[in-house]
């Protein structure tokens, strides 16, 4: 009797504790729907992803959070900060999620969850425009190259720097718009970054920018990034859903022709990613 009294008391104790691990679970979400605000983190010096324009916050982040927000019956809080700062800040409980967005790496995935892609991010080199040292990727060897500080883009210029001839002599910044500020004032020949995000600047700045193709790095995804734990799954999976929705009814797409001239073609998921 004894034993089975115990059993029977092991067994309610589980219940309990699952049953109140579940409950804390939901409690990311439940808070974010009760306060009727999703916090999301970014850095504002991303075009076209997340900038300032005229004093306002504008980019492809903004129109897509707002579409979330719709989705999931909440605002958007922007909370901005320099990028080497977001994931510590993420990790702090600043905010729920990061816009960013981040390319999605092996080593990411170990320890975030990232949302399902939205947009390719193959890293390129812009360069100034009528620059004839430069006409492929592999001419910048030897030549002094920017790249964002803690950004998958610097690890991929630094590896693609190992198989030339001459290192790649890298120059990290904690914003991506003084590399272009050094760039067009000479005094470095290249910047490394997401063909999407060169491709608007020279876009923006003809005749003073161009890009150099093919892209040299693995082809990846850019995503959006949350905590990889119980707490936040319930969160991640309803902003993944509403990521979804907007994707099957096109209006991702949308979004992307706006900031982009032209849509991607992205995976629901990367699991697997090529670096």
């Amino acid at each position: 009797m004894k034993a089975n009294s115990l059993l029977k008391g092991l067994v309610g104790a589980a219940f309990l504790i699952g049953a109140a691990v579940s409950a804390h679970a939901a409690d990311t979400l439940a808070a974010v729907k009760a306060a009727g605000t999703l916090k999301v983190g970014t850095e504002t010096a991303f075009a076209p992803f997340d900038y300032i324009d005229a004093g306002e916050h504008t980019g492809l982040n903004v129109d897509l959070f707002a579409e979330i927000g719709k989705e999931l019956g909440v605002k958007i809080e922007w909370v901005a900060l320099p990028w080497d700062g977001v994931f510590p800040a993420l990790e702090a409980g600043k905010f729920d999620v990061v816009a960013g967005p981040a390319t999605i790496t092996k080593k990411r995935l170990e320890r975030y969850r990232f949302t399902p892609p939205i947009a390719e991010a193959t890293i390129a080199i812009l360069k100034k425009a009528g620059d004839t040292t430069i006409s492929k990727p592999e001419d910048i060897a030897g030549k002094t190259i920017g790249v964002g500080k803690a950004t998958a883009q610097l690890d991929q210029l630094k590896e693609f720097s190992g198989t030339l001839p001459t290192k790649v002599d890298v120059r990290e910044y904690p914003a991506f718009t003084e590399s272009y500020a050094d760039l067009a004032a000479g005094r470095i020949a290249g910047v490394a970054n997401s063909l999407p995000n060169i491709a608007f600047v020279a876009s923006q700045r003809k005749g003073t920018f161009e890009v150099v193709l093919p892209p040299f790095g693995k082809k990846s995804y850019f995503g959006f990034i949350g905590l990889k734990d119980a707490d936040h799954a319930p969160l991640m999976d309803a902003i993944d859903a509403a990521m979804l929705k907007i994707k099957a009814d096109g209006r991702m797409a949308e979004l992307q022709k706006k900031w982009f001239g032209a849509s991607f073609e992205t995976p629901d998921a990367v699991k697997d990613p090529a670096f």
